[in-house]
């Protein structure tokens, strides 16, 4: 039986549920289908899923109570009528496919993730494109997408000498974790590549590239199909 849901009231307007403490496929479906269900039966909330936790943003006046308390606990027991029983499986989700160049100037950690691992980089890369992943949440940046579904073998530490300046597009590994960086930005993750495409661009109808719940794949390409894409992007 999967524990309840634990309820914090972060501030006026913003109730969190958690829904457990760890990194794990199992807990962000729960926080993915609680997120639907929520959606399709309280649509004037707002939710931004994470890994194992849900934040609902609401409009407290339409949550106070009658005597103008605060209006967590109506919320609250909105939520859990809510769930009560519908809440299925997310729906169905996009599949997009992310074009990367792995190695060379974009990749400088390739060499050293296949070291770790024990593996050739050619098996690094037929790891990392191989594998079916999901958008778990955003955060970091705007547009930073936490990739759920590494291969296990690739698997690595963060470096011990963070860079101060990690590329825009770079593809990377953090612990048990991928993801992509949507613009110039610190980082320690493990870089073994580049994306041409923008994840995310403000002047776009919808900023971020991805969105959670998403399914990606890593489609490994050359430099030239990089170059003609970037170009393709900037025109």
């Amino acid at each position: 039986m999967a524990p309840p849901i634990q309820f914090e009231a972060l501030a006026e307007d913003a109730l969190l549920l958690r829904f457990g403490e760890r990194i794990d496929a199992d807990l962000n479906d729960r926080v993915h289908a609680a997120m639907a269900c929520l959606c399709q039966r309280l649509p004037a909330l707002e939710c931004v899923p994470a890994y194992a936790s849900l934040l609902l943003r609401f409009d407290p006046l339409a949550w106070r109570g009658p005597h103008g308390e605060p209006g967590h606990r109506h919320l609250q027991a909105a939520v859990v009528d809510a769930l009560d029983g519908h809440a299925a499986a997310a729906g169905a989700s996009r599949e997009v496919r992310i074009p990367v160049c792995y190695g060379g100037d974009g990749g400088p950690d390739l060499d050293d993730v296949a070291a770790h691992c024990g593996l050739r980089r050619d098996e690094v890369i037929a790891c990392h494109t191989a594998a079916d992943y999901r958008v778990a949440m955003l955060g970091f940046a705007p547009g930073f997408p936490y990739l759920l579904g590494l291969d296990p073998r690739l698997a690595m530490p963060r470096r011990a000498d963070p860079r101060q300046r990690v590329p825009a597009g770079s593809v990377a590994i953090g612990g048990s974790q991928t993801g992509i960086y949507p613009d110039v930005l610190p980082g320690g993750w493990q870089l073994l590549g580049r994306t041409p495409l923008r994840l995310f661009d403000a002047r776009r109808a919808t900023p971020a590239l991805l969105a959670p719940g998403d399914r990606v794949r890593f489609v490994a390409i050359d430099a030239g199909a990089f170059a003609a894409l970037a170009t393709e992007r900037d025109a």
